[in-house]
């Protein structure tokens, strides 16, 4: 254990450095956002089966209505749809890690797939992270492929989103999609935060101020696997999207790493 935190320290130090395999901007220009050259202002087309390895996929929702207004609908990534943040340089970033820490066989070099949840390409994939979720206002449709996926074995990164109106708002659409099972707040004795690393404690930086106190939650099936992991007041991939940058810590940025690979270890292994 204690090589594997030397190992994530170096990794982690050499994306600071510049070893990271994309970087973006911050700040000035255009807003849109920049990966080797290219700029994303219209959703990619899923146009290649990745499924053959492990794949980051994202999730996004076709109704933002409730955020419009907020953002720059012409622009994928930060500033652009709620859906999109961070996007693709988080996952690009987190897929090298898995590589230099595991013997898992990850896509690398490429930007992640993106689904809704009622596109039957999701389910050759079993991992997808959803975020900025008080946004969210899915469809009949989107809640029964939402079912589908988690009911399936797919596994549910939620992420980036704070304050009581947004849980709620989650808390809705997950009640309307698997009416009999129930949200529960996680502590340190939960395997997902022992699978791989032993996280030593959930008090994370409340990286959205000290009025959003970071939780974290999950829900379980009947048999106690854990079908998502709810990241509350809290930006894990924010942290994943800056490692090539001193925007943030790098104490910080080594335990939302840990964080990343534990959840996917779980998710592959329950």
């Amino acid at each position: 254990m204690n090589r594997r935190k030397i190992i994530i320290s170096v990794i982690a130090l050499s994306l600071i450095c510049g070893f990271a395999l994309a970087q973006r901007p911050r700040g000035g220009g255009s807003g849109k956002q920049h990966v080797q050259g290219r700029h994303y202002s219209e959703i990619p087309k899923n146009n290649q089966d990745l499924s053959g390895r492990f794949t980051f996929t994202r999730i996004r929702y076709a109704d933002t209505s409730a955020c419009n207004g907020y953002f720059d609908p012409t622009i994928i990534g930060d500033g652009g749809f709620p859906w999109s943040h961070d996007y693709p340089t988080a996952g690009r970033h987190l897929m090298k890690i898995m590589a230099e820490l595991s013997k898992t066989d990850v896509t690398l070099d490429v930007d992640e797939p993106i689904f809704t949840f009622d596109d039957p390409q999701l389910f050759k994939y079993p991992f997808a992270y959803l975020c900025e979720v008080g946004c969210m206002n899915l469809d009949e449709k989107e809640i029964a492929g939402l079912r589908e996926y988690i009911l399936r074995g797919g596994f549910l990164l939620i992420d980036d989103f704070r304050s009581q109106g947004q849980f709620y708002n989650l808390q809705r659409h997950l009640k309307q999609a698997l009416p009999e099972y129930e949200m529960k707040k996680l502590d340190l004795s939960h395997p997902i935060f022992n699978c791989f690393f032993s996280i030593k404690t959930l008090d994370v930086n409340p990286i959205y101020g000290p009025y959003y106190t970071p939780e974290f939650w999950g829900m379980e099936d009947k048999d106690g696997r854990l079908m998502m992991i709810i990241n509350y007041n809290y930006d894990v991939s924010d942290y994943w999207q800056f490692s090539d940058d001193p925007f943030r810590p790098i104490e910080e940025t080594n335990d939302a790493y840990k964080f990343g690979v534990n959840y996917i270890m779980y998710a592959l292994t329950h």
